[in-house]
């Protein structure tokens, strides 16, 4: 008997475990009861949860930390005129739709060990670098770097909230990485009202900014590369067999198991499935929208007749509130189990907020506690992102489907990103309402096409259901994934081969009939 042999009790509470030696060749028996599924969910919350917060945060505040740079002089400093600051914030989304390609065929083939602090260093170097830029190229340049290296960041980040947690765990851990949006705001805000402060006859403040933020994330590399791990089979934070039942708890989940296969009829695949088309949809138009808030908020909030200094405090409660919507979402998303429905409820307050931005007239005298009440309500746009990338995750499956669907998904981030800003220019100062008419838009729109993906889910479930009935199997199949506690308290043979073996198999969710589609 070794450490690895606990005597096994009757009661259901109890943790059964094998030796090493008992474990055959084929297969091997692995007793998981939910008090090791909450343990192994916990242990992997303190490290690859921290991991993916933390490195979330800095690409947020390392790119978003241009909106309140601008209000200390940016633009006047480096010359900026007519839109070359709304091609500079648009840059950086443009050099990640040109590197998705290459980005999905990395997540694949490079373990996230590697990919994952490598992305931040150069990254980090970017925005340390945009300190020294006094012209629209040297921003531009510096911008596109930037833009590059985080490329891979939410593709990677959401495949690995994928791989490492169930699906009814993933929208709460989607929230709590994506919360740092309202987190990267809030401490953006407080930094350059306290940098700003600093005399200095060498650096303007925005340079400051930027020096501070860049040096904070390239001295996290080497620590993002000594406590990250590439998947649950090789867990450091995990024992031996622990791993075996971390697997076995992501068995539900019928994504498989982590592959460096790139199959490219998996590729093929995602570009014939209208599901991946109405994703990348949908991750583009929130993110056009968002510009409003990002790029340009700061600059709508200092239109209300503001200061420089006023402005960024005032974008603190802004932040705070991105941080409450994001989780709030993703709670309710947890609790009923419906994300659609969710996204949908969330999106009218920001309709609501658009609409009285638009049409109330920006009379600062009389109307600057409304416009700034309707401005922080569109602080709701930011549950979209979150209940989007688990809406998306938990329906594909495969690892070069997963990876490109991400891609593409990113690339539509992108492409958002990159049109967002030009929805705005320096003509349409201080109230911006020709921009605020196009976001109230693309905000009715979203809403359309969540019910629309809604339809086509149902369609392919009821697909799915066929399948197994004509393959003899039964027409519903329970989905365990999505059950809050882990049900499996007797002891379970983790096959190698045959059809119990298909959780484990890099199939695609179109080709595993037994993949129940999540509404």
């Amino acid at each position: 008997m070794n450490n690895h042999d606990i005597e096994a009790v009757p009661d259901s509470h109890s943790i059964h475990r094998r030796a090493d030696s008992d474990i055959s060749e084929d297969g091997e028996i692995v007793i998981l009861t939910n008090e090791d599924n909450i343990r192994i969910r916990k242990k992997t919350d303190r490290n690859i949860l921290v991991i993916l917060t933390w490195v979330y945060f800095l690409q947020v505040l390392d790119k978003g930390v241009l909106g309140t740079a601008s209000i200390f002089g940016l633009q006047k400093d480096a010359g900026l005129v007519g839109s070359q600051y709304s091609l500079v914030s648009s840059i950086a989304p443009i050099a990640q739709i040109a590197w998705q390609p290459f980005s999905a065929w990395l997540i694949v083939k490079v373990p996230p060990r590697i990919l994952m602090p490598s992305m931040v260093l150069c990254w980090g170097i970017a925005a340390a670098s945009t300190a020294a830029c006094n012209s629209f190229a040297g921003l531009v340049t510096v911008r596109f770097f930037l833009g590059l290296f985080e490329a891979g960041c939410l593709p990677l980040f959401t495949i690995l909230t994928g791989q490492w947690y169930r699906r009814v765990e993933q929208p709460l851990r989607v929230s709590f990485w994506n919360s740092m949006n309202g987190t990267a705001t809030m401490v953006a805000s407080a930094l350059s009202y306290g940098l700003g402060h600093i005399p200095s006859e060498v650096l303007k403040p925005w340079q400051i900014i930027f020096l501070v933020v860049g040096l904070v994330t390239i001295v996290s590399a080497p620590v993002v590369y000594w406590r990250l791990d590439n998947d649950i089979t090789t867990a450091r934070f995990l024992t031996e067999y622990e791993r075996r039942q971390g697997v076995e708890r992501l068995r539900a989940n019928h994504t498989g198991t982590a592959s460096y296969d790139f199959d490219w009829s998996q590729v093929v695949e995602v570009v014939l499935d209208p599901k991946s088309w109405l994703w990348i949809i949908m991750a583009l138009l929130p993110n056009m929208g968002s510009a409003m808030t990002s790029t340009f908020g700061p600059l709508i909030v200092q239109g209300f007749g503001f200061d420089a200094f006023d402005t960024s405090l005032l974008n603190i409660p802004f932040g705070a509130m991105q941080t409450i919507v994001i989780l709030a979402s993703c709670w309710c998303a947890y609790k009923l189990k419906l994300k659609s429905a969710v996204i949908i409820t969330f999106m009218i307050p920001v309709v609501v907020g658009i609409a009285i931005l638009y049409a109330l007239p920006h009379d600062v005298s009389k109307n600057q506690g409304p416009l700034l009440l309707a401005y922080y309500l569109c602080a709701f746009l930011f549950a979209a992102n979150p209940l989007l990338l688990s809406w998306v995750v938990a329906n594909t499956a495969g690892a070069a489907k997963t990876s490109t669907t991400m891609a593409l998904y990113q690339a539509g981030t992108s492409a958002g990103a990159l049109a967002g800003p030009l929805l705005f220019t320096a003509e349409q100062a201080p109230s911006y309402l020709p921009g605020i008419r196009a976001v109230l838009g693309i905000f009715i729109a979203l809403i359309g096409l969540v019910v629309i993906q809604v339809f086509n889910l149902f369609w392919l479930n009821k697909q799915h259901s066929k399948q197994r009935v004509r393959n003899g199997k039964s027409a519903e199949v329970q989905d365990n994934s999505m059950t809050t506690g882990f049900e499996t308290n007797g002891k379970v043979q983790a096959p190698t081969s045959g059809e119990d073996a298909a959780p484990f198999v890099d199939l695609t969710d179109r080709k595993n009939e037994d993949f129940v589609y999540v509404y």
